[in-house]
């Protein structure tokens, strides 16, 4: 069965690719693997509306070298396996670019297909670190930034004995060793992590997880792991009676899972976050160049009648700075052409703030984009609760 699904696929993008040329005569198109289906396509399918959107304001400001700009999506159905399979499909066509895939695993898996000569991939997971140098760029804040800000929000709030509960896989393996790294941080002295969880995935209960961690008294549990997992740590929580503050990573942050968890949500839900989540926060000032772009994006998903969310963050400034590149580079620019004037662009504004990829290698963004909020469920939508880096408000 697996194999026939690796047939299927490889049938599927191979039609694609002998239809390029032709279409290469009219548009300039760029190839996505996401999860459009399987446990990772809350998010694939909102990157892929960001994508379009993208896509719709490019071309009516002139496209790609006067060529309209055309993403052509394929699906990686979640799987690591299928993805390797349509990247090398996508791969053997030589192009200079390609977006994807949504999650770390499925990221890491494809990123050393790309390191003899390219095409420059734009993993739209910011849990990977791709090294410096690399064809392989990410996007947003990175998980560890995620971390630094949300445990020193915490710390300054006197919370600082941390229950920890992270998954198995990769994501969740990246976030304990962020967290257990950021606690030791010599800012951070004083604050323990007084019980630290694990679960699987598939798990359908971690009662007993939850159980030692209320029994350890913490004053904050921070639950990381992305998507339907997330939604039985909480029922947990609420089940057991544990009356905490919790946390959970910024790849939660879709209004489809608020609205779905609703009923079981913690009362204080809190998530670190990159810049973008400051537009649902006009009280707080942003430098007149990040406010505009801000308002660009804010207004081009207001006219599409889609409330954006952490999804459509993951795709867009990708997608602006790919644009932007090709635009400057020339849209017969080579992998290396792209991946050499990305990393060292800087002084790029985006809906995350300005990026500086002479700074942050391969990502752009640092600590300083990143701002701790906490889903109002009167509101609807996420209250900044910190300044860039964690600082409390108040």
């Amino acid at each position: 069965m697996r194999n026939s699904h690796f047939a299927i696929a490889a049938a599927a993008i191979a039609a694609v690719l002998i239809a390029a040329p032709a279409r290469a005569q009219s548009t300039y198109d760029i190839h996505v693997i996401q999860p459009l289906t399987g446990g990772g396509s809350f998010l694939g399918k909102a990157e892929q509306q960001s994508l379009q959107l993208a896509e719709k304001v490019t071309n009516a400001s002139g496209g790609i070298g006067g060529k309209p700009l055309k993403f052509i999506f394929h699906d990686d159905q979640s799987s690591p396996q299928v993805a390797v399979q349509l990247a090398n499909e996508v791969i053997a066509a030589k192009p200079a670019i390609m977006v994807g895939s949504s999650l770390v695993a499925i990221c890491n898996a494809i990123s050393p297909l790309m390191q003899a000569a390219g095409p420059v991939q734009y993993c739209l997971s910011p849990g990977i670190h791709p090294d410096a140098g690399s064809y392989t760029f990410t996007s947003s804040t990175s998980t560890t930034d995620l971390a630094i800000a949300l445990v020193r929000y915490f710390r300054l709030k006197g919370w600082t004995k941390i229950a920890t509960m992270t998954s198995t896989d990769a994501s969740g393996q990246d976030a304990e060793n962020n967290l257990k790294n950021v606690v030791a941080m010599p800012e951070n002295k004083g604050v323990e992590i007084v019980e630290a969880g694990h679960f699987n995935i598939t798990d359908v209960s971690v009662s007993a997880q939850i159980e030692r961690i209320k029994a350890a008294k913490p004053q904050v549990l921070i639950a990381w792991s992305t998507g339907a997992p997330i939604a039985t740590i909480f029922r947990g929580v609420i089940q057991a009676g544990l009356d905490i503050p919790v946390a959970t990573t910024d790849g939660n942050m879709t209004y489809a899972q608020m609205n779905q968890y609703a009923e079981f949500l913690p009362k204080q839900l809190y998530i670190p976050a990159a810049q973008w989540v400051m537009g649902y926060s006009p009280s707080i000032k942003l430098p007149d160049a990040e406010a505009a772009k801000q308002k660009e994006f804010y207004d081009a998903f207001k006219g599409a009648g889609i409330q954006p969310d952490v999804a459509s963050e993951l795709a867009w400034d990708p997608a602006i700075i790919l644009i932007d590149a090709l635009r400057k580079v020339g849209p017969n620019a080579t992998a290396t052409q792209v991946r050499e004037y990305i990393s060292k662009l800087k002084g790029f504004v985006g809906v995350n703030g300005t990026y500086d990829f002479t700074k942050t290698t391969q990502r752009g963004l640092d600590i300083d984009n990143v701002v701790v909020t906490r889903w109002s469920a009167t509101e609807k939508h996420w209250q900044v609760m910190s300044k860039p880096t964690g600082i409390p408000l108040e």
